[in-house]
């Protein structure tokens, strides 16, 4: 499994150019994506604040994401919820956080082009 950021799952879903092709090979190959909980909440809220525009509302989006071949959604337990608290500060938002503790839990890299995260090197990040 990999997990992937949630800029990474909208891009992937969509067919977007700005997802490398080298990246979309590594997610076509893995045996299971990681979609984390806090992706879902963060498409709505890119929705509602308007800085995602979507083909369908978000629900129905984030639905038919969920059920592409391969996509597992993470939830978001207790485990992972203590550990984003003891992360140390990379500077990435709540979001990426438990992104990075979720990944870190299930002991596997994070597909993202974030290099805050990448820089952190608390995951083996794909970009």
């Amino acid at each position: 499994m990999i997990v992937i950021d949630t800029h990474v799952w909208i891009w992937w879903v969509s067919g977007s150019k700005k997802l490398p092709r080298r990246v979309q090979r590594n997610l076509d190959r893995a045996d299971a994506v990681g979609v984390c909980a806090i992706s879902c909440w963060e498409v709505a809220m890119l929705v509602q604040r308007g800085r995602l525009k979507l083909d369908r509302d978000a629900r129905t989006w984030i639905d038919r994401a969920l059920s592409v071949p391969g996509v597992e959604l993470l939830a978001l337990d207790a485990d992972v919820a203590v550990d984003t608290a003891e992360l140390p500060d990379f500077g990435g938002d709540p979001a990426d956080r438990m992104i990075v503790a979720t990944a870190r839990k299930h002991q596997v890299s994070v597909v993202t082009a974030d290099a805050r995260i990448a820089d952190s090197r608390l995951v083996s990040v794909i970009w």
